[in-house]
């Protein structure tokens, strides 16, 4: 028996869960800028990241679900292939842009990725895509060449092509784990994902070039926040718990519940919680002509993931009963 994605019906707490990942990505990007501020590399704040999700996910699992621990080599290639370059690569670019960039824009250029989405549903995996894609395309080009101002290159270039790079890598993280979470638990897509992210980047982040103290040293939080401050390692509990955990897993829980076009939609909101928190907390600001636009890029972004026609992976009954099971184990 089988039945696909189309036969859904709409799932509020589908969007439920996308909404709260957005909110937490969204307040993680200024908590992200304040760690790399204090002196962590983007390379080494990424592995703290996903070694955390890892461990947390896996011991998660080890109560509840240890059948996941077991994957064919087939599996463990895709499986791989999103831990690198959808989770590990996007964190490390995202964070590199942020280093360079205001917030804001630099998720709002890391979410242009959706249209590859889009696009890849058209000439990759031979989907219908409506025509309004191409409106999509040129609606997100030009409203970033708004907010860059490439008439008067205020960005740096690295830092652009950092949120262009991230953009790439976002589109593998929903493409890969769409078709993941079809077959199985979003906390084992999680768990294997991270896991990946975290080998990889325990190789290259150079974290064994941090010296243990700085932990331990008060971090301005900078901004509207500059009289607080708190250790170095309370910042990096709460970016590895529930700036990255929490909404990793809300957001594969969503993946499970959705297509990846109405989570894309959802989590575009990320952009919009990304500037209210960089404003509140940072003091980033856009002027009009930014703000304008910022408003097209995302219009772009929700017409581009709408433009994907309601088909997806198929699901066999048993996948179906494993999502379940995992959403009950929460």
């Amino acid at each position: 028996m089988q039945f696909t994605v189309r036969d859904r019906q709409p799932d509020n707490l589908g969007y439920l869960f996308a909404l709260l990942a957005s909110l937490l990505f969204g307040l993680n990007g200024s908590t992200t800028k304040v760690i790399v501020e204090a002196g962590i590399s983007p390379a080494q704040l990424t592995f703290f990241r996903v070694t955390v999700i890892a461990m947390m996910a896996g011991l998660t699992l080890l109560l509840t679900n240890t059948a996941a621990f077991r994957i064919n080599r087939r599996q463990a290639f895709v499986m791989a292939v999103l831990g690198v370059g959808g989770v590990a690569l996007v964190q490390w670019f995202y964070a590199l842009a942020i280093s360079l960039l205001p917030v804001g824009i630099a998720l709002m250029f890391e979410y242009s990725g959706v249209l590859l989405v889009a696009l890849a549903a058209r000439f990759i995996f031979k989907e219908k895509v409506k025509a309004r894609i191409w409106f999509a395309i040129a609606a997100v080009l030009a409203g970033m060449g708004i907010v860059a101002q490439i008439w008067a290159s205020p960005l740096p270039a690295a830092g652009v092509l950092a949120g262009v790079l991230a953009a790439v890598c976002l589109s593998v993280y929903f493409i890969v784990g769409e078709r993941q979470v079809a077959s199985t638990s979003p906390l084992a897509v999680s768990f294997w994902s991270m896991l990946f992210a975290s080998a990889f980047w325990l190789v290259f982040s150079g974290w064994w070039q941090v010296d243990a103290s700085v932990f331990a040293e008060q971090t301005g939080l900078g901004g509207n926040l500059e009289p607080l401050a708190l250790p170095l390692w309370v910042v990096l509990l709460w970016n590895g718990v529930f700036g990255s955990f929490a909404p990793y897993v809300l957001s594969y829980m969503a993946l499970a519940r959705l297509t990846a076009t109405a989570a894309g939609v959802v989590s575009a909101s990320e952009v919009i919680f990304a500037f209210v928190f960089a404003f509140l907390w940072l003091n980033e600001t856009l002027d009009a002509v930014q703000m304008l636009g910022a408003a097209i890029v995302l219009a772009g972004i929700v017409v581009a993931q709408t433009a994907r026609a309601n088909k997806a992976v198929d699901l066999d009954l048993a996948s179906r009963d494993i999502a379940i099971a995992a959403r009950r184990s929460r």
